[in-house]
């Protein structure tokens, strides 16, 4: 037998064992999380459902008093959205490509993610979507950018559109109303690619300064700390002076990134470790602080050491504890500060876009939640936006959520669904 079709038998056969070694309800979630003991899995654990797309007439389903549409369909695997200050929705399309595996599981890993559409051929271009009536969908669509090697997070600030490319983060110039972008732009900062590969951006509310999440290569530095140089960290770039600096670190994979207006803090949703069980430990939701240092490799949530990792007690010692666990592996993405008014039900807080999990024997994620914020803090249980992404015997995606924004007009959100090829438009009813 050979090396693909040993690893197809092996992710049938554990797809197969974990239908009957059902885990319970996840629990891993809040500020006070309960988090299971860490459990090592010999063979990592593989589960992912086929991509089926969006047929039939079927939607997402709407938390109540909502209502959701396709702001545009028939795109590339979208990951990304940023909404400049004219109306415009920007969207970049790309995915994660395939290195060449080097052992059984790296064909194992590959053939879950194949069945998902994560991995393959990128289009490497960012869109323009515009709304021109008004009525919610996008009725024109031009090539904003294109040729960049894995765009994903976007920034405006002034009159340059900042790129988060996987290998750096470029800047073009940019006019209000403009629909597609002139040259190859200016290498900013360069950053390692391969790995987690997702550069997100956002700016500083006074436009001084660009952050820039980078993640780990490794799932707990497997290759060494030397490799890891740079990365599972949250960067902060002065394109004034063309000094960048780490910001934050051990993040093991920070993606979205949002202000909250209150405290005035960054904030972060985070992908923790795998291969410790189903729960263990939780991805989370986090403020930032400048220097600060939030665990990885050497241990997860209220400092628990991974016993996998050669340690540093200085470092442990330094952790800071999240503020809001999301669950275990539901690969939260997608992060916007929503304010209050934007959708009816909903007072102020967070909406994250949760991708949905690979490592856990029942999948988690697939969703878009609502975390509800009071003083600059959590202040609740996080509640359902959009569901329904996945069928019920969890054999295929109809979607998957990637980046969240708040819409143009302020009284709804866009998400993108990377599955689907859609980017949806989630309302009030009326």
């Amino acid at each position: 037998m050979d090396l693909v079709a040993r690893a197809a038998a092996l992710v049938g056969g554990t797809i197969a064992a974990l239908r009957r070694r059902r885990s319970p309800a996840h629990q891993a979630l809040g500020a006070d999380p309960r988090i299971p003991a860490a459990r090592r899995q010999g063979i990592m654990t593989l589960k992912m459902p086929a991509a089926e797309g969006w047929k039939d007439g079927r939607v997402p389903v709407c938390a109540p008093g909502l209502t959701v549409n396709a702001f545009a369909a028939g795109l590339d695997h979208p990951r990304w959205i940023e909404v400049l200050p004219g109306g415009d929705v920007l969207v970049a399309e790309s995915r994660e490509r395939p290195e060449p595996p080097r052992t059984l599981m790296d064909h194992a890993a590959q053939a879950t993610m194949r069945r998902v559409k994560a991995i393959g051929a990128s289009a490497d271009r960012v869109t323009l979507l515009r709304d021109a009536d008004g009525d919610g969908q996008a009725e024109i669509r031009e090539v904003f950018v294109e040729n960049q090697n894995q765009p994903f997070g976007m920034a405006l600030a002034g009159n340059r559109f900042y790129l988060g490319n996987t290998d750096g983060i470029r800047a073009f110039d940019y006019r209000p109303g403009d629909t597609a972008l002139s040259g190859s732009g200016e290498l900013l900062v360069s950053f390692k690619p391969h790995g987690h590969w997702t550069r997100s951006l956002i700016a500083s509310p006074d436009g001084t300064r660009i952050y820039a999440g980078v993640g780990s290569l490794t799932n707990i530095a497997d290759q060494g700390m030397e490799a890891e140089e740079g990365r599972a960290a949250i960067w902060e770039l002065d394109p004034a002076s063309g000094q960048a600096r780490i910001f934050a670190s051990g993040l093991r994979n920070p993606v979205g990134m949002a202000w909250e207006p209150v405290s005035g803090r960054l904030w972060t949703v985070v992908n923790e470790r795998d291969g410790l069980g189903d729960e263990t430990p939780p991805d989370y939701l986090t403020s930032v602080e400048d220097g600060g240092f939030y665990g990885w490799p050497y241990c997860y949530w209220d400092r628990t050491v991974d016993d996998r990792v050669p340690q540093d007690p200085d470092m442990v010692a330094r952790a800071i504890t999240p503020d809001y666990a999301l669950g275990g592996h539901t690969a939260s993405l997608g992060l916007c500060w929503m304010p209050e008014g934007t959708l009816p039900g909903f007072g102020p807080g967070m909406a994250i876009g949760q991708h949905g999990s690979w490592n856990r024997s029942r999948l988690s994620g697939y969703r878009l939640i609502f975390v509800p914020f009071a003083n600059g803090a959590p202040s609740g249980p996080a509640r359902d936006i959009l569901t329904g992404f996945l069928s019920e015997d969890e054999e295929l995606a109809y979607g998957r959520p990637v980046g969240v924004a708040l819409g143009p007009d302020g009284k709804s959100l866009l998400m993108a669904d990377d599955v689907g090829d859609v980017i949806w438009r989630v309302s009030g009813i009326g």
